[in-house]
């Protein structure tokens, strides 16, 4: 069923404002997949903040044109898939993730800050651990200089004799007084 001229034009403009809050854009041939994959596919790609749409190529190519994403155009041949995140790595990540359990899905390429990204790239991208994990190792980092400053000061209380026993009878006197 063809779209009449307002409903592509809805479809470019849901899409164009996809796109401007996306960081990365993934593209996946999905040849051959069943409709049972895509929407396995679709669930992962939902529980990740990732906008998953199969498009007409030249409604993709106007959704993006003047965009950092117009670099991709080239790509935009054949029945894809289209991966929108505005996280960096989830849309690469999902699809090359479903692209190594499913054959079918075939990744084609992408797109990230402006620069065009082949196949190796998005697989690339897709190995970069997401913002969470990222975070939690900066915080850990943080934490461990001041942590092993810590255990340096208790193991030299230690050492001295002075760790808890000193506090002790400096506690006893003030209750005295």
């Amino acid at each position: 069923m063809s779209l009449n001229r307002n409903e592509k034009a809805a479809v470019v403009a849901d899409v164009a404002a996809q796109v401007a809050k996306s960081q990365t854009l993934a593209l996946a041939e999905y040849r051959g997949l069943t409709v049972e994959h895509l929407n396995k596919l679709r669930v992962e790609a939902r529980a990740k903040g990732v906008y998953l749409h199969v498009l007409k190529n030249t409604l993709a190519r106007r959704a993006v044109a003047g965009t950092p994403f117009e670099s991709a155009s080239e790509s935009m041949v054949g029945p894809l898939i289209y991966g929108f995140s505005e996280d960096a790595v989830a849309a690469a990540k999902v699809i090359a993730d479903f692209a190594k359990t499913n054959d079918k899905l075939v990744l084609k390429g992408g797109s990230y800050a402006g620069k065009t990204l082949n196949v190796e790239g998005v697989k690339a991208l897709a190995n970069i651990p997401s913002r969470e994990v990222l975070l939690s190792q900066i915080a850990n980092l943080l934490q461990s200089p001041i942590a092993s400053f810590a255990r340096a000061i208790d193991a030299v209380a230690k050492k001295k004799g002075g760790g808890e026993e000193a506090a002790a009878p400096a506690a006893e006197p003030a209750a005295a007084a």
